[in-house]
């Protein structure tokens, strides 16, 4: 068997064999290569629509601009006046408030009702698309079948079936103390067809061998939600928590629908920060202090997101 020999190497000495690009690659840096290659124009994307407009805003927060003449840059000054402005504080809280209460009673009806619609066998498919519906329905439409509801009767449905009974009529979305928990359940409502079918999605990957198991070991239905239905929809439970957040902490459509009159009314004990930083930006025009308003509106979601992540992770 004879042997190769490269031109130029000494006789009598096999030339050392040819390398080939990627030769030697480990299969784990290869998959690497192919799953960073696939991603690259992905990631490039996302990029640009996601991380250049934050950078922006960051940019702007720290500038006077009403978008007539060039920003001007003013420091934290937008900041500051943020800090001193009472609407703001308000309007802060108020964000919070819809994302406090709505989250948690959002997700307790979510589950009671998917908990109960799991072991519904008929007319499950019928039942289940009609507590969707809602989620696919427009925003804008559905807010305004809920704002005839709230009306005083005999226009709106909710007063004239309390007149029936003989309870007096409330001001439902004309009421500081009725008008934010009036918007709050038109939210949950809007959301609580995809926490259920989500939810439920999760009841149906849990192995039936487990409840099989547990029952034979003599536990009530109590025990078994609570040691097992519970803890094997944490990933479920995770999922819906931050994008519930997300959604509660980014709620408009209902507020500016339902008080269009007065948007964000009465007396701003609706509004929250997504339309403050609208009427801010293309009310005012005060497109610096807006920025800044979207500045705290993104460091709120990102503080509130990774907390509930860290709260809730996998021990």
């Amino acid at each position: 068997m004879s042997a190769t020999f490269r031109k130029g190497a000494p006789e009598g000495r096999p030339a050392a064999p040819e390398r080939r690009p990627g030769r030697g690659w480990t299969m784990q840096r290869r998959k690497l290569i192919w799953v960073w290659s696939f991603l690259a124009i992905p990631v490039l994307f996302y990029g640009v629509i996601r991380f250049y407009p934050t950078f922006q805003a960051f940019r702007l927060s720290l500038t006077d601009w009403d978008l007539l003449s060039d920003p001007r840059f003013i420091g934290i000054d937008n900041y500051v006046r943020m800090a001193g402005d009472p609407v703001f504080w308000q309007v802060f809280r108020n964000t919070f408030t819809y994302l406090i209460l709505g989250t948690p009673i959002s997700l307790v009806l979510a589950f009671t009702i998917a908990w109960f619609l799991d072991r519904i066998h008929f007319g499950h498919t019928l039942i289940r698309a009609l507590y969707f519906l809602p989620f696919v329905t427009t925003a804008a439409a559905m807010a305004w079948v809920w704002r005839w509801f709230y009306q005083p009767a005999p226009i709106g449905v909710i007063n004239d079936m309390l007149g029936r009974f003989g309870i007096a009529q409330l001001a439902f979305l004309n009421s500081t103390t009725w008008a934010l928990p009036s918007i709050m359940v038109t939210a949950i409502w809007a959301g609580l067809g995809f926490q259920i079918i989500i939810f439920m999605a999760g009841l149906r990957a849990i192995p039936s061998t487990f409840y099989e198991a547990a029952r034979i070991d003599g536990l009530g239905e109590w025990a078994i939600l609570r040691r097992i239905t519970l803890p094997l929809l944490k990933p479920t439970t995770v999922f819906l928590v931050v994008f519930s957040s997300i959604g509660f902490l980014r709620i408009f459509d209902q507020v500016y629908n339902m008080t269009t009159n007065d948007p964000g009314g009465p007396l701003n004990s609706t509004k929250p920060l997504v339309l403050m930083i609208y009427q801010t930006a293309f009310s005012s025009y005060q497109m610096g202090y807006a920025a800044a308003q979207t500045v705290v509106l993104f460091t709120i979601l990102l503080c509130v997101s990774l907390l509930q992540l860290w709260v809730l992770r996998e021990r």
